[in-house]
């Protein structure tokens, strides 16, 4: 029994062929290159500078956890004054039940 042939294999012989690359490849790829070492050399902006740092994945990690860290300790601060306005509100609070004359005028007060 013979197989009819395959249509892909003459395809798949012609892509395995490397065609020969262009005269002015080798001019494009060093054009490139001096462009690129022009643009490094060249002084940068602020932006492109941060966001250089920012493109490498440690940085960026540590960034963002520096942000969640700042955050957190804001928080706290935060809670920590309220907590302590509280406090101060209720310690008021019980020196006027305990001695109720601590909010009269001081010419009002009876000995």
């Amino acid at each position: 029994m013979h197989t009819p042939p395959d249509p892909l294999d003459p395809l798949l012989d012609r892509w395995s062929e490397t065609p020969d690359p262009s005269s002015r490849l080798s001019a494009n790829v060093w054009q490139r290159i001096a462009l690129g070492e022009r643009e490094s050399a060249s002084p940068r902006s602020w932006w492109a500078l941060v966001e250089a740092w920012l493109g490498r994945p440690a940085f960026a990690v540590g960034f963002v956890a520096a942000c969640a860290l700042v955050g957190l300790f804001m928080a706290e601060l935060r809670v920590s004054h309220l907590q302590r306005e509280r406090n101060a509100q209720l310690a008021r609070s019980y020196l006027l039940l305990i001695d109720p004359l601590l909010n009269t005028p001081p010419g009002d007060r009876r000995s």
